[in-house]
């Protein structure tokens, strides 16, 4: 991989560490918590990212049209479900993690595509790969934070300090 390549996936991967160890050596309950006031929870959120980071792969692959071809559950991709566990959701969470590289590795980056209708997207705006892995960067990055503060509210425990 180029430099760049390597750049955005090292990245993202360090984010999605900072996510992965806020949910080490929990039960599935307590990662089904909900401790704060944003009705947030760990498995949730290892949900969302998951969910998140596939429809982008979609998106770079074959654009707003493909990016939608799979229905979401806007509010239950954030819950845990009885069903869940948390090691499927890492599990998940993994194999998701391996075709974003793979794509980083073999799509063309300054490829792009129309961004979907959607009232936070500006008509007509256009994203490339790279800009679709900048977003994932930061998508993670920003839930990793929120996961670190529901896991210090369950039990003290955080990434950093």
């Amino acid at each position: 991989m180029s430099s760049e390549r390597d750049d955005l996936v090292q990245t993202l991967d360090k984010h999605r560490g900072f996510l992965k160890h806020t949910v080490q050596g929990l039960t599935d309950e307590q990662a089904a918590l909900t401790p704060t006031a944003s009705q947030l929870c760990l498995g949730g959120l290892i949900k969302h990212v998951a969910t998140v980071e596939e429809r982008w792969q979609r998106f770079a692959v074959g654009g707003a049209e493909a990016m939608n071809s799979v229905p979401i559950d806007w509010e239950g991709q954030f819950r845990m479900e009885r069903e869940d566990t948390l090691e499927a959701l890492l599990k998940r969470y993994d194999e998701v993690a391996a075709a974003t590289t793979e794509l980083v590795r073999t799509l063309d980056l300054d490829a792009s595509h129309e961004l979907p209708k959607a009232p936070w997207f500006e008509p007509g705006a256009r994203w490339s790969v790279r800009r679709v892995m900048l977003h994932v960067i930061a998508e993670t990055s920003q839930h990793a934070g929120h996961a670190d503060i529901v896991r210090e509210t369950i039990d003290g425990q955080k990434s950093m300090g």
